[in-house]
């Protein structure tokens, strides 16, 4: 087992929360994470996805109060919305009792907002977390070369922790193919497979590229509002992430369209094909891979309430990712996948005016920290992750 970072955050919600949502794609442990927290109280446990469980859920209001005194954990709940309404009443029923923490623990495999559009009667009974594949505080400590493995493999925990390269790599063909065949259609059955794979793997070859969803729209033969709309899914399915650019009243002309990056670098290099470290380094996309690697792991650990972005110029200032703590406190983050030459362009420097930042910095795949010209903080990626964490 390893020790998820939010882990203590959950235990900490159901002990003042009614219901709390635990949201992240399949397979990422939100179920183990469940159990896990199942076994220090009493706990009774619901896959949606198994008939068995399935049919006595859908007549809640008579088979959930059984379980008036233990913690009801209910997995893929966005499969039957119906639910929620008769939970409402249960947790109402509880607090009036005096018993208003601790009962509901649901697993999602989609975003906040999805789940919201189906959940507005839960509003202001229930917390929401997001759990993401493992990032490196979590598993540097106990595995040798974590955040190389981590990087080639993605964090999904079979993934990362299968016997072999090979091994991880078929595994991660399977969930690409279990998404397409089964996982998308139940949320909209319009999208071709065939095109969906396709779209998914272009996204791949320009992983932290701009959008531009007419070029995309034509090379898949759909127009724009299908190519926005295929879009859409994957991001909410907590697949895909659309970094934003900042902007601000500054007086420069900025680039509007958001980046896009498929969240697990695993699933970048699974569709590419890149079995092997030595093949992803080879690769062209190795850099856009490892920025995106990057930018998932330190957003997995910075605190509730931090807005990401990235900024660029039309005459080429540019910032990686932009970390908004408030509107006065900023910071300006280049990621450089170099060793020997992680100095950051005179591009980064200008943007980190434009946007005043507070700090600067560089984050590589070295060992050593150390401040370059500028006050630039050049730092290993696993220095920063605890930092910020």
């Amino acid at each position: 087992m390893f020790k998820r970072r939010i882990q203590q955050s959950v235990e900490e919600l159901l002990d003042e929360q009614a219901a709390v949502a635990l949201l992240g794609s399949r397979q990422v442990g939100k179920t183990t994470l469940a159990l896990e927290i199942g076994r220090s109280r009493e706990a009774a446990y619901f896959d949606l996805e198994n008939p068995a469980d399935r049919v006595p859920l859908e007549s809640p209001g008579d088979f959930l109060p059984q379980f008036a005194d233990r913690l009801v954990i209910i997995d893929e709940i966005q499969r039957l919305p119906a639910l929620y309404e008769s939970i409402r009443g249960l947790i109402d029923s509880y607090r009036r009792q005096g018993r208003g923490s601790g009962r509901f623990l649901f697993l999602g495999s989609a975003s906040i907002d999805l789940l919201r559009q189906t959940s507005e009667s839960l509003a202001g009974r229930v917390a929401y977390r997001e759990l993401n594949p493992f990032d490196p505080t979590e598993v540097a400590a106990s595995v040798d070369g974590a955040i190389e493995r981590l990087w080639l493999r993605g964090g999904y925990p079979d993934s990362f922790l299968a016997k072999s390269d090979r091994a991880s790599m078929n595994w991660r063909r399977d969930f690409v193919r279990t998404y397409l065949e089964r996982d998308i259609p139940q949320f909209d059955s319009r999208m071709p497979e065939e095109t969906l794979r396709r779209f998914w793997t272009m996204l791949a070859y320009s992983q932290g590229g701009l959008l531009n969803a007419a070029k995309l729209g034509a090379a898949l033969a759909i127009d724009v509002r299908t190519l926005n709309r295929y879009l859409d899914l994957l991001v909410d399915l907590l697949l895909v992430r659309r970094l934003q650019p900042w902007h601000g009243n500054i007086g420069k002309r900025l680039v509007r369209s958001p980046k896009i990056y498929l969240r697990d670098s695993g699933i970048v290099h699974g569709l590419l094909n890149l079995q092997s470290l030595k093949d992803t380094l080879s690769h062209p996309v190795a850099g856009m891979s490892w920025e995106g690697f990057v930018i998932e792991s330190v957003l997995g650990v910075a605190p509730s309430g931090v807005l990401p972005f990235f900024y660029r110029t039309q005459r080429g200032a540019e910032i990686d990712l932009v970390l908004e703590f408030s509107p006065a406190e900023r910071w300006g983050i280049e990621i450089k996948r170099s060793l020997s030459a992680p100095r950051p362009s005179a591009g980064f420097h200008r943007a980190c005016e434009d946007i005043a930042a507070k700090r600067r910095l560089v984050i590589y795949p070295g060992t050593h920290s150390f401040t370059q010209p500028g006050g630039v903080e050049t730092l290993p990626l696993e220095s920063f992750l605890e930092q910020l964490a």
